[in-house]
């Protein structure tokens, strides 16, 4: 039986968490798919996958084989396609990491049109916040707004990600328009903890340097409890442009001093180094890049 196509199928398998389903995808019988994921084990000698009459799951040593194994089948297909000038179907199961203000429509509407051009892709994306490290926890690809990305990682700029100063319109009808950056010593801000904590805000460098001393109502790393409380009204804000484009068009939050006091980001993709990337990274990465509604 052919080692290659025993990995393939369980890797079909732990991905669709069926061996019919597998079987229909890679055209050969159920009782085939699972005779190739039993000799598998026995050539591992190491269970892969709990089953019961209604569910397959992988144990714990099948979740490290399948993160290894479906690379290596991945780079195959890449290989094979990049020396026969064939192009590789997007399809599988693609896990994405990403900042958890992009939780947005704007981004909603992304994904949801990648998946009409690429429906045998199966989105996964992990919006914990946290750093996660691609290769140890078998994720594809992460989005990220940084200037580090990190070792043996490639970056892709795929969009500028600016953040603007914001306050809710009620919030500005009580308390008044700031006419000038004066205005706004001491004045209640949500805070990004990790950035403007203590309330601190630095623009300029050099002798152009301005400080300005917010009073924190609320610190938190959480943009999207952040952008709640901004529409709440309970202060200003410094909020990512896709988190509030949508209400700063229907006027719920208004942006305040846009040539002065904004901060330039960029969204970069990145992604392990691999010579040859699977069709699904590859899709999805060129169809976030050229989306206009992410400029």
């Amino acid at each position: 039986m052919d080692t290659l196509m025993s990995i393939r199928v369980f890797c079909t398998v732990a991905e669709l968490k069926s061996f019919t389903a597998a079987a229909v995808r890679l055209g050969v019988s159920p009782a085939m798919a699972s005779k190739h994921v039993l000799r598998l084990e026995e050539r591992l000698s190491a269970r892969l996958l709990n089953r019961t009459s209604r569910h397959v799951s992988l144990t714990e040593t099948g979740a490290l084989y399948f993160e290894q194994a479906r690379q290596m089948v991945e780079g195959l297909d890449e290989l094979e396609a990049a020396v026969s000038h064939t192009a590789v179907r997007a399809k599988g199961r693609l896990r994405v990491s990403a900042p958890v203000w992009m939780a947005n429509p704007l981004f909603a509407r992304v994904l949801a049109d990648y998946r009409a051009h690429h429906p045998d892709v199966t989105l996964e994306v992990d919006l914990s916040g946290r750093l996660v490290n691609l290769v140890e926890e078998g994720f594809d690809l992460a989005l990220r707004v940084t200037a580090s990305p990190g070792p043996g990682l490639i970056a892709r700029t795929i969009a500028d990600a600016p953040f603007y100063f914001v306050a809710s319109r009620k919030f500005l009808d009580a308390r008044g328009r700031p006419a000038s950056l004066d205005d706004l010593e001491g004045a209640p801000l949500i805070a990004y903890s990790l950035v403007h904590g203590d309330g601190v805000v630095t623009r300029g460098t050099g002798q152009g340097r301005e400080t300005i001393k917010f009073a924190p109502v609320l610190a938190s790393g959480n943009e999207t409890l952040m952008h709640h409380a901004c529409l709440e009204g309970m202060g200003f804000a410094f909020l990512p442009k896709w988190l509030v484009s949508d209400d700063l068009a229907a006027g719920r939050l208004e942006r305040l001093f846009p040539d002065t006091l904004s901060f330039a980001g960029r969204l970069l993709a990145v992604y392990p180094t691999r010579k040859y990337l699977s069709g699904k990274v590859r899709s999805f990465l060129d169809f976030i890049a050229r989306d206009r509604r992410l400029t």
